[in-house]
């Protein structure tokens, strides 16, 4: 009896942790090492960083995924940041190149934005969503979650879309593929692929270590009360 209510004190006081809670944060680091394994090239902290953000979201409500798209933005443009998964088989779909928004930075984005009209990116975590077919072809609308951070996506019409511009025969004459209006363009060979794979209620997670945000971020930081739930 000594010994149960022992135990029931540390568990409420954290210092140890329940079956489940352990469960849970083991099959976290499956995942984060599955994923690893398919996309070398990725940094793990930053994959560590996308699950966690993915998984306290729907730990707290939000509809799962089946495919996670992460955008490394601690890299340059000139190399290939965007990776996409398949969570059920825990299998790279696709690694590629991905802009920036123009006033985000040169070959390196250093500034990000919520603002609209700021033509930066923003990070966190976003819900993609409808399809559809507009000036720059076939392009995927999505919703960020993160209020204050990403959550004016869809009325800055950030959405990703094939350029011309994200050219990898550009980094050779001026070090850098072109920048979008703050958008994550995509190279028009694998547009339709992108779209297809992420529309209609995946996950995207872009990563930059600004310490504001990581310090702030509710996905991050998992803070139930500041989590969005949309429906897919």
């Amino acid at each position: 009896m000594m010994m149960r209510r022992l135990l029931l004190a540390l568990l409420s006081t954290g210092l140890v942790a329940s079956p489940a809670l352990a469960s849970d944060n083991s099959r976290e680091q499956q995942l984060v090492q599955a994923l690893s394994g398919a996309a070398p090239a990725a940094q793990p902290e930053v994959l560590q960083k996308a699950v966690s953000a993915m998984k306290c979201a729907v730990n707290n409500g939000v509809e799962p995924a089946d495919r996670l798209a992460v955008v490394d933005f601690s890299l340059p443009s000139s190399e290939r940041r965007l990776w996409i998964f398949d969570l059920q088989h825990r299998e790279l779909l696709l690694e590629d190149y991905v802009a920036h928004g123009q006033n985000s930075g040169g070959n390196q984005a250093t500034r990000f934005s919520n603002v609209v009209g700021s033509h930066q990116s923003s990070l966190g975590l976003f819900r993609t969503q409808e399809s559809y077919f507009g000036r720059h072809g076939y392009s995927l609308r999505m919703d960020g979650l993160e209020a204050g951070v990403n959550d004016r996506a869809r009325d800055r019409a950030i959405v990703i879309h094939a350029a011309d511009y994200v050219d990898p025969d550009w980094i050779e004459r001026q070090g850098r593929i072109g920048r979008s209006q703050g958008c994550p363009a995509v190279r028009p060979e694998i547009a339709e692929v992108v779209v297809d794979s992420l529309k209609n209620g995946q996950f995207m997670f872009t990563y930059y270590p600004d310490p504001e945000w990581l310090a702030s971020s509710a996905y991050l930081n998992c803070q139930p009360d500041r989590i969005v739930s949309l429906t897919p």
